[in-house]
Formats: structure tokens, sequence, C-alpha cells
């Protein structure tokens, strides 16, 4: 599950405790039983071509308590009516379909039914009676599943793709933390002193980098001896690095490798594996990806931005 999906599931939980208060039946039905009507009401819903959610109105009947599907049409009939009145078009959420229905023995016949979308559900439910246990869990459970979407569909309107900058900084903060992790995992393998670790990290980029340690990368980069790799990369070379230190520590704890040797040699053959899968794909090798700006430099322009435009928000705003 996205963080966008989390966030609306929660925000979708809680609007459905809130109704729950609301309803005498709902308010004093179990955990459980209110689980088991959730799942019904999911279970019959289906999912065009389009990807849109629809329930038909046979099974959506049913699941209101009618005995006899001519029973339950008024109620559609109502719903057409409200949605006409709401400046929706009938034929947008309720669709005349051909069904089959089970007669006895094995064998079905065709019947008419009708398509309907979640606001189509959710207007019958409305126009129904109340106080029938099934009807007052499905306007709660329609309303709420209506304004689930209406969360999803704002926040894909509010995304807003993270600039190469922003995506640097995130990169560059996960490679570090990873290196960390990845060093801990060295570390248990036997790569102890620093020197030795210096090693290990460039049997990585010698996978990864077609043979070039961190000071042929340096030359390739044109950046000079005291100048980290890892804060000129752009964020496909950087996410590169990241794989292959994600991928290395968790391959020296799978398969509990011990002793430096070992340990470099997994490192390369990640780097390698890692390399690979780039030129299958028609990636650019890392080595020839161009140097990218100080990410210190980058870190300070982004925080003077923030702080110039919350300034900007601190600032009374204006009477027309």
């Amino acid at each position: 599950m996205t963080d966008e999906q989390s966030r609306s599931a929660k925000l979708a939980s809680m609007a459905f405790g809130q109704a729950l208060q609301g309803a005498e039946f709902l308010a004093k039905a179990s955990d459980s039983t209110i689980d088991s009507l959730i799942a019904a009401f999911e279970d019959a819903s289906h999912v065009d071509d389009d990807g849109t959610e629809y329930w038909l109105a046979r099974d959506l009947g049913k699941l209101l308590g009618y005995s006899e599907y001519r029973h339950f049409l008024p109620s559609v009939d109502k719903a057409k009516r409200a949605c006409e009145s709401s400046g929706q078009a009938i034929s947008d959420h309720f669709e005349d379909v051909l069904g089959m229905v089970d007669i006895g023995s094995g064998s079905q016949r065709e019947v008419e039914d009708i398509k309907l979308t979640r606001y189509a559900s959710y207007l019958i439910a409305q126009n129904g009676d109340a106080r029938k246990k099934p009807i007052a869990f499905a306007q709660t459970y329609f309303a709420i599943q209506t304004r689930r979407q209406e969360i999803q569909d704002e926040d894909v309107k509010q995304y807003v793709p993270l600039h190469e900058d922003q995506k640097r900084l995130l990169l560059r903060d996960e490679v570090r933390e990873h290196n960390k992790n990845l060093a801990s995992a060295a570390k248990e393998c036997g790569v102890v002193d620093p020197l030795d670790f210096a090693i290990f990290q460039n049997h990585g980029y010698k996978g990864l980098y077609g043979g070039l340690d961190r000071t042929g990368i340096q030359r390739a980069k044109g950046l000079k001896s005291r100048e980290n790799i890892l804060d000129h990369m752009g964020s496909t070379e950087l996410a590169a690095n990241l794989f292959r230190a994600t991928q290395t520590e968790e391959k020296l704890r799978r398969d509990n490798i011990r002793g430096k040797t070992a340990a470099n040699a997994t490192h390369h053959e990640v780097g390698q594996r890692v390399r690979l899968a780039i030129k299958e794909i028609g990636g650019t090798m890392p080595e020839n990806l161009p140097k990218a700006e100080n990410i210190v430099k980058v870190a300070k322009r982004l925080n003077k931005a923030m702080n110039a435009a919350l300034e900007t928000d601190k600032r009374p705003k204006k009477r027309p």
C-alpha cells in the first residue's frame, strides 16, 4: 500500500467510525458483524475494463434486504430522479444490462439488470428506509466509500513530482544511511579496519563502474581528490549506488559471508550485476553520467528558497 492509499484508508476509517455513532444498529454491531457486512458489499462489487467499480442491481437488492427484485425497483427509480436533480446524467450511473440467473438443475436464464456506479448505489441506499438494518449500513458504507474516492482523487490532483534537486537530496541521505548499514554488515564479515573498508568499498565501485575505483571515478568525472564522488552524483547515479549498497548488505547477511576476501568478492559481484541490469535496459553507464552540482550547495539553495517561502506566508495579506 502506497502512502497516499494508507492516508486515504485512515481517513475513511475515521469517518466510518463517526458514521457508526449516528446509526443505532451499526453502533451496537460487533466488529465481526461490521467486517462481514463490509466484506459482503465489497465481494458483490465488480470492476469494468476502465477500472471503474460498480454493482449489479440484483445483487445490491439482495444486500439491502429486498426479498424480490421487483420490490427493489421503486428505490432504483427514486435514485434515478435524485441523480437527475443533482445535475448528473442518469446514463452515466445507471446502465441497463443483461445478466444470467440460476433457475435450478444447473441451468440459467437471461434477465434484465442494471449496472450501478458507486454514486448510483449511494443514492439508492439514501432513498431507502433507514430503519431497515441493511439499508442503514449501506447508507454509511457508500457514503464513506464515496468520500474515500474523493480523497484519493484529490491526492492525485495535488501530487507534484519531485524536482531533480529534491530527488538528489533524498537519495543522498538514503545512500548515507545505507552505507552505515553496509559497513555494519561488512564488519560482521571481518572488514574491521578503515583501510579494509575502503578496499571493500572500492570493490563495489569497480563492479558497478566497469573497473574504476574511487580515484578512477573522480578522474572520469573531473573531480578533485578531496571531493566526495557521492556528493556530485545525479539522482540516477545515486539510485544505482543505493541499489548496490542495499543488495550487498542483504547478500552479506543472507549468505552469512565470512572473511574480508569473500566480502570484497560479494561487493564486486553485486556491483557487476547492477551494471549488467543498467546495460540490459539500455541505460547510461554510471561513469558516463555527468557530474552534478555539489549536493551541499543544492541543500543550501533549497533551504534558502524554503525559508523565503515561509517568510512570504507569514506576511499579512493585503485586503482587497
